[in-house]
């Protein structure tokens, strides 16, 4: 498959890149300083030039979009949901119709009308941010036109932990996947698989999704 990924140098970005190269995708590699690797044809983008952005896109199968501005960003909240419906523009310009975003794990729902963002021991150095992505997951929800899915990681995500790649999760939707511990956790390169996995055989349209070990 052709697939674009935006924001392919971030921390989940480079994840999903080498996931998708290793399964011998065509890949091209979006970002604003992008690197030179023999596994993706890459190109910078400003993503808030909507138009250079969809001329980038136009024939591809599929557009991943792992953009994040930095968690340290003092406009996060702005920037992401700018870039993001930016984003969300240009690929509806560019005629793809498959479009897989990542968000974030704070607007899942962690009990009937609450979700993790508005309880009381979330963090409030990432606060600005997951704001930020659940009021984005509330404007593609209006997205009729594209077959757009939304995915919300894991509570837990880390590189290199002790999971490392397994390749296995358990899929949710509007609700944490929690362990036999209780514990919303998923490496990032297994996130990388259920993105591959979603872009190879799409179970998800329309919706949020999560996973989770």
């Amino acid at each position: 498959m052709k697939i674009a990924l935006i924001g392919a140098t971030g921390f989940v970005g480079s994840a999903i890149l080498n996931e998708l190269a290793d399964r011998k995708h065509e890949i091209t590699a979006i970002a604003r300083t992008p690197k030179d690797t023999a596994n993706a044809k890459w190109i910078a983008a400003d993503i808030f030039n909507v138009d250079a952005l969809a001329e980038i896109l136009k024939g591809h199968d599929a557009v991943v979009n792992a953009y994040n501005p930095g968690w340290t960003n003092p406009n996060i909240y702005d920037d992401f949901l700018a870039g993001s419906q930016a984003i969300q523009e240009a690929v509806k310009k560019s005629g793809v119709k498959r479009f897989i975003t990542i968000g974030g794990a704070g607007s899942l729902y962690v009990a009937p009308d609450l979700q993790a963002v508005d309880t009381p021991d979330f963090p409030k150095e990432i606060f600005p941010g997951a704001n930020a992505a659940r009021h984005y997951l509330n404007i593609i929800k209006e997205e009729k036109d594209l077959d757009w899915a939304f995915f919300s990681p894991a509570f837990e995500m880390h590189a290199g932990t002790k999971t490392g790649r397994t390749g296995n999760y358990r899929l949710g939707l509007e609700n944490p996947v929690f362990n036999d511990e209780q514990r919303s956790i998923l490496s990032v390169e297994d996130l990388a698989v259920v993105i591959a996995d979603e872009v190879e055989t799409p179970k998800h349209h329309q919706v949020r999704f999560t996973a989770g070990y």
